[in-house]
């Protein structure tokens, strides 16, 4: 089984920029999206140039902005919306997959903002969400992916002493809360396979910054130590381009 997540930042823009083929090359099994800002009927009309699919759409409540999709191949595939609570719902930030021996949970979770505005937030969602992990993990293995927002260590990012305490996905707190998504039992499969190499997910737009490599990682894919020998490969497709971000990917094997 061949996973795929992306922070696409706009379905419909990214649409126009050679979607379709792209993941006609990269050919996955589930494809999970992020920030789609599109709502369903958008979602579901850019699907439909993905023959195979059938796509799960989680939008925020608020028009353009935020919101998840799961793209499946396999029929029958149960997906929800996650967990029903204020925090956690609202903003579409959260979808929960059946996978038959695992659950695959595909997230955006919130950026802390412009002078941090929202970290207080972003502190009080982290702690939600690692509950309702650690709910779905009593029942079976989870791989969760997506856009996490926080650059783990000083090799997740190219500037990290400039960064540190001062940019939303670089604070202690952040940092804090990734740190007890893995201290939960959760393998950074990446970095667990490649821990000294420098490879980013995300690049702003501005200064050039993605031909000069001026990058975060952003985007995860953390396992179940279960399922860790299953793992063939964990690839970033940094060539991908179409957003700010490109897309990552987990193979597994039976």
């Amino acid at each position: 089984m061949k996973i795929v997540s992306w922070n696409v930042n706009g379905i419909r823009a990214i649409s126009a920029k050679g979607f379709a083929g792209n993941i006609s090359e990269l050919d996955p099994d589930v494809l999970c999206l992020q920030e789609i800002k599109a709502d369903e009927d958008i979602v579901h009309e850019i699907a439909d140039e993905l023959p195979g699919y059938t796509a799960h759409v989680h939008p925020a409540e608020k028009k353009g902005y935020s919101g998840t999709a799961i793209l499946v191949r396999e029929t029958g595939v149960s997906v929800d919306r996650g967990p029903d609570t204020e925090l956690l719902q609202g903003e579409g930030r959260i979808q929960r997959a059946d996978l038959g021996d695992f659950y695959l949970v595909n997230t955006y979770v919130p950026n802390s903002g412009q002078g941090l505005k929202r970290l207080d937030y972003r502190e009080e969602w982290d702690a939600a969400f690692l509950d309702y992990l650690n709910g779905l993990r009593a029942h079976k293995p989870l791989v969760l992916c997506g856009d996490l927002n926080v650059a783990h260590r000083p090799i997740d990012l190219k500037n990290d002493k400039a960064n540190y305490n001062k940019t939303a996905g670089y604070t202690q707190r952040e940092i804090d809360g990734m740190d007890r998504l893995q201290q939960s039992g959760l393998v950074d499969i990446y970095r667990k396979r490649h821990p000294d190499e420098v490879a980013y997910t995300y690049w702003s737009y501005r200064f050039s910054a993605r031909k000069r490599n001026v990058g975060w990682r952003l985007d995860y894919f953390l396992i179940s130590p279960e399922l860790e020998d299953r793992v063939a490969e964990a690839p970033i497709y940094s060539t991908y381009e179409g957003s700010d971000h490109c897309p990552i990917g987990l193979v597994l094997v039976d």
